[in-house]
């Protein structure tokens, strides 16, 4: 394997896939290259489950033979990824982040998995999560039998949840994108955390066949990537009806990033988003928001008055708490590694069924809305988190005291309630020296607008460019 330069660890998938082309290397040679990385850095980090080194040898091989006979699937092809392991793939492991399912294989594949290896990417590993996706009520890093996450800019901090493994293998460098799920707050929370870009699609724009289910009607797959326009490649190639998934919608997507733009866009800020966060947090999101001047108009709203976060955590603790009755009734939940999501389920399986129907309820009431409100707006913009990653070794709550933002938690609800697409990109650093967020909010379906304004945004800064210290 030819020595390739550190430098690669964190390329974009755009520049890894032009470098691929002009014979700089080899499919095999890019692919060995981040194996060796999950191998020699993943435990450092508990970011990863299964390394899967035949296939990705057997996939890179293939794609180095395509290649050479002129048959080219598009920028995906050859590069490396890693999925969050909850998403099934025939004849390896799903564990979905718990130790019950560690050795358990579905004889199934996931349809992202299936799509990425029709657009000739190369399946390097399974990457931790926090068990059940969270869904069990964890409230510590040591969520999963993994290990706790842990962030590739500081090992003393968390990765974020519940797609810990893809965050900090994509922040870290061990691989160039990967694939993580959010039910609420999964993908951008990590995002954030570990200095990466993510972006959660619109509910129904991915299939989420062949993967767990959390909540039904909430769940969404997405890609984790080093830039916005990554995240355009990726979902170029994942999105689209499924019929293996019912809420899959017939609608067609297709990214292509525009190289030269005047366009002005008109971007809304939420009112007191950024009040009660961090300092560094709020200095930094103010900065964005005079890059964001150069080539937008931005104004100050409120959302409309909806009981955003309390319709969100309705809908998922009901779901969840029926998708994993059986974990209760057979007591395979005391097999859970942290000691509340032994018992955290158990609220959930005694909420009114009225409560679960008054939410459905005022769903598309809520839906309606933030369509009204967004439809005026290209995107909203906040930050992503109101903190930099909590420590490991601290009560989340009492780092976050003080530090708690009403307007993001609504965003965040209505994202889960509603189904509306997020993106979130690095903006800076913070306290800790530990990056921040900035997220672009947008109405159902608008993903390439949001990627637009975020390509501007990164064309005009570095922060998705800064890169934490080797881990040795």
């Amino acid at each position: 394997m030819p020595s390739l330069p550190e430098s690669t660890a964190f390329a974009s998938v755009r520049e890894l896939g032009e470098q691929l082309r002009a014979g700089k290397f080899s499919c095999i040679d890019l692919t060995e290259f981040f194996l060796d990385r999950l191998k020699t850095l993943g435990p450092k980090l508990n970011a990863v489950v299964t390394i899967t080194d035949e296939l990705a040898i057997q996939q890179a091989e293939q794609a180095d033979r395509e290649l050479k006979a002129s048959k080219d699937r598009g920028l995906l092809h050859g590069i490396p990824y890693g999925v969050k392991d909850l998403l099934a793939t025939k004849g390896i492991p799903t564990s979905w982040g718990a130790a019950l399912f560690r050795d358990r294989i579905i004889d199934a594949e996931a349809t992202v998995v299936t799509r990425l290896r029709e657009a000739g990417a190369v399946l390097v590993g399974k990457l931790a999560m926090v068990e059940i996706a969270g869904g069990l009520g964890y409230r510590q890093a040591n969520a999963s039998f993994t290990g706790p996450g842990l962030n590739p800019w500081d090992t003393a901090r968390w990765a974020g949840g519940s797609s810990s493994g893809p965050g900090s293998a994509v922040g870290g460098g061990l691989v160039p994108l990967a694939i993580g799920s959010e039910t609420w707050g999964s993908i951008v929370t990590p995002t954030a955390f570990c200095g990466i870009s993510g972006l959660r699609p619109t509910y129904g724009r991915v299939s989420r066949h062949g993967a767990m289910a959390l909540a039904w009607t909430v769940d969404k797959l997405g890609p984790m990537c080093r830039t916005a326009d990554d995240c355009g490649l990726v979902l170029n190639a994942i999105a689209g009806a499924d019929p293996l998934d019912e809420s899959s919608v017939d609608r067609v997507y297709e990214y292509s990033r525009r190289e030269t733009s005047d366009r002005r866009f008109k971007l809304a800020t939420l009112k007191g988003s950024a009040e009660h966060v961090q300092p560094e947090v709020r200095e930094n999101y103010e900065a964005s928001l005079v890059a964001l001047q150069e080539f937008s108009t931005i104004e100050e709203v409120e959302l409309p008055d909806f009981p955003w976060a309390a319709v969100a955590s309705t809908l998922i603790n009901c779901e969840s708490a029926a998708a994993f009755e059986g974990l209760i009734t057979t007591g395979d939940i005391w097999e859970m590694t942290a000691e509340e999501d032994h018992w955290g389920i158990h609220s959930s399986m005694v909420i009114p069924a009225k409560d679960y129907i008054n939410a459905m309820r005022i769903r598309p009431k809520m839906q309606r809305a933030i369509d009204q409100f967004l439809k005026r707006f290209d995107a909203v913009v906040t930050p992503t988190l109101a903190t930099t990653a909590y420590p490991n070794d601290q009560s989340w709550s009492e780092y976050r005291r003080g530090f708690r933002s009403a307007q993001i938690t609504d965003l965040g609800g209505a994202g889960a309630a509603t189904g509306i697409p997020a993106l979130s990109i690095p903006n800076g650093l913070g306290e800790g020296g530990l990056p921040t967020g900035l997220q672009l909010a947008g109405r159902a379906f608008s993903e390439n607008r949001l990627i637009e304004i975020a390509n501007r945004y990164q064309a005009a800064t570095d922060f998705h460019k800064v890169t934490p210290q080797p881990l040795g």
